[in-house]
């Protein structure tokens, strides 16, 4: 099944990507592409989190947990929503104090295999613009 990995180099610690990719509450006010955002249940290492995303003509949710491992990685596995697998990770590698290299890997399937083209695209587009918006709200609010 489709795998996706976008990554950028960027002039901010892990630390701060760590921190931006962490508070999905924020997501909603931050990025045109999260319609909702809710953070079911929170610890130090490990968050419940569902996120309604609509990119152009696609719309869809999922419920993720994730596991913090601070500040070098997150991985989140699929609890709920309308695919067979969504897994995904963030990685925050440092290249010196101030600058890193941050990795999106998605790898999912759909429940219905007619998704899957629509849904390729669709996470493809998606995950080139997370990135990217990421970037530009660490810059904004450096």
């Amino acid at each position: 099944m489709p795998k996706i990995q976008r990554s950028a180099l960027v002039e901010h610690s892990v630390a701060r990507m760590f921190e931006l990719v962490r508070d999905v509450d924020a997501y909603p006010r931050r990025f045109a592409w999260c319609e909702r955002a809710e953070v079911m249940e929170s610890t130090e290492d490990r968050q419940l989190a569902r996120l309604d995303l609509g990119f152009g003509a696609l719309r869809t949710w999922f419920t993720t947990e994730n596991t913090l491992d601070a500040p070098h990685r997150i991985d989140m596995q699929l609890r709920d929503g309308p695919f067979r697998r969504l897994d995904g990770r963030w990685d925050f590698h440092a290249i010196d104090e101030s600058a890193s290299r941050v990795t999106l890997t998605l790898d999912f399937e759909p429940r219905s295999r007619l998704l899957l083209p629509a849904l390729t695209i669709g996470f493809q587009g998606l995950a080139d613009r997370m990135v990217d918006d990421f970037v530009r709200i660490a810059d904004r609010e450096a």
